[in-house]
């Protein structure tokens, strides 16, 4: 889609490829891919290049979705940063994954992990960080990797928000010994309660950017209404190209 690899998967399927990286012991990480990612591929080569080099980089956004149907992948279906973190947090209860969260503040992942444990109560969740809201020093950065080499997680889901996840995990699936990162964007807010979710309604039918929109437009207007645009011309002018090619 525009040069950018979307995995045609739903949320089973994607459960069911983080398990098998896990069993592997692999090094791997996931993105997740709404409109918005893919339009910033557009814009950054080395971005496009650590999205495409994931072990699964998956539709995030009802349009992603749309035009993957299209093109004749049926199964596919929105594999959302929120939805992914519930179902491997409940796929993973009875296979003792081992859980580690890095990202958002303090206080939110506090939330966050009262929160899971109420809906798991067999969840083993083994650590969580939250990064200053600045660039790490290298002997922070080291710090970090060996705290959370030395609990050993399963899954480490990262909540820096796109692009800055997908960037963390490109550079540091080498030095973590963990089988599988997931880079999951504002869920740790959403999860925790911090940060109100579109009603499901909105989330089916494409339109919760612009509820995100009303929530925060000095952050995301950009995104949506500049890059929503441009997504949209985009794909078109490739449609357009593909029907004059002979």
């Amino acid at each position: 889609m525009l040069g950018v690899g979307i995995s045609a998967v739903n949320i089973e399927e994607a459960c069911g490829e983080i398990e098998t990286a896990i069993h592997e012991r692999r090094r791997e990480y996931v993105c997740v891919a709404p409109v918005a990612t893919i339009v910033d591929c557009q814009r950054d080569r080395e971005y496009k290049k650590i999205v495409n080099d994931a072990y699964i980089t998956t539709p995030d956004g009802m349009p992603v979705v749309w035009l993957g149907r299209l093109q004749g992948h049926k199964n596919v279906a929105r594999t959302y940063g929120p939805d992914l973190l519930l179902a491997v947090c409940g796929y993973g209860q009875s296979r003792g994954y081992r859980h580690y969260f890095y990202g958002s503040r303090p206080e939110t992942c506090e939330l966050l992990e009262r929160k899971l444990k109420e809906k798991f109560p067999h969840l083993n969740m083994v650590g969580r960080y939250s990064p200053p809201f600045r660039e790490l020093t290298v002997d922070e950065d080291r710090q970090i990797v060996d705290m959370i080499n030395q609990v050993k997680p399963d899954v480490l889901w990262v909540g820096l928000g796109s692009p800055k996840q997908d960037f963390w995990m490109a550079k540091h699936r080498d030095l973590l010994n963990v089988p599988i990162m997931v880079g999951v964007g504002a869920a740790f807010d959403f999860l925790s309660g911090v940060m109100p979710q579109a009603p499901v309604w909105m989330q089916r039918s494409g339109i919760e950017w612009l509820f995100r929109l009303c929530c925060e437009p000095k952050r995301l207007w950009r995104r949506y209404l500049i890059g929503n645009t441009l997504f949209v011309y985009w794909v078109v002018k490739e449609c357009l190209f593909r029907r004059k090619k002979p």
